[in-house]
């Protein structure tokens, strides 16, 4: 692993069945970074998720964090879902608190903790809001701080932003890249938004249609900060032209 990488993938693969859904995969993510993965449906993502998470044990190869071998080891990353999953009978604030009350006692600085984030990120208002009272950015929101209080170095975001608006979506996009700035955690980011992956990242890694595997790693030339004329840079038309016809040219 180089000096800075945070996270290491070595041949990782995994079946089911006779269906290979990850060929060997290596990789490592710098930390700090923001890494954005895309490819088509069905492609092993969201299984290459689970196995750093360490919700599932590939069939082969090793993952590594901070040097350490965590394969198959859970509780190492904050991972958060296309849905949002917050429990509706609990306020904001316990739901922020939610990944602490699942494993013991919710403490005075918890709370705290979680009453600041809301209060950073727009929401300190809401606290003691329920989740039917809240609009889908902003559950989002929740749900992204209840991951980031996980205090783990590394988060795993899948399609966190994919059933919002388009307006909403491009918010919360810059809302995300204003905390990645903030906390400088390192990020892994699923998504089918080939725009989205270009406006939020560092580096994009492309998989091809099953069985998954890396087929390419761009590196994002486009400075930060970033706003809504990043979309219309001619940097970023000429990435996005790139990707797209990789795509377009492995799904044929």
């Amino acid at each position: 692993m180089s000096s800075n990488a945070l996270l290491e993938l070595r041949d990782v693969g995994k079946v089911f069945g006779e269906t290979v859904a990850l060929e060997p995969t290596s990789l490592e993510v710098t930390e700090g970074s923001f890494v954005a993965i895309v490819g088509p449906s069905g492609c092993g993502k969201s299984t290459l998720f689970n196995v750093i998470a360490g919700l599932l044990r590939p069939d082969s190869g090793e993952v590594l964090l901070s040097d350490q071998a965590v394969t198959g080891a859970t509780g190492h990353v904050g991972y958060m879902l296309q849905k949002d999953l917050l429990v509706p009978w609990r306020t904001v604030e316990d739901n922020i608190t939610m990944a602490a009350r699942l494993t013991r006692r919710v403490t005075n600085e918890d709370r705290a903790e979680a009453r600041r984030v809301a209060r950073q990120y727009g929401l300190g208002e809401f606290l003691r809001h329920y989740p039917s009272a809240l609009s889908g950015g902003m559950r989002q929101r929740v749900a992204f701080m209840r991951t980031l209080v996980t205090h783990q170095s590394l988060l795993l975001l899948d399609e966190p932003f994919g059933a919002l608006d388009a307006q909403t979506r491009l918010d919360m996009q810059q809302w995300l890249l204003q905390v990645w700035k903030d906390t400088g955690r390192t990020v892994l980011f699923i998504t089918h938004d080939v725009d989205e992956s270009i406006f939020l990242s560092d580096r994009i890694l492309v998989m091809s249609p099953r069985p998954g595997r890396v087929v390419a790693d761009f590196v994002n030339p486009l400075v930060r900060p970033r706003d809504v004329a990043t979309l219309t840079d001619p940097g970023f038309i000429e990435l996005k032209s790139r990707v797209m016809g990789l795509l377009h040219g492995r799904a044929q």
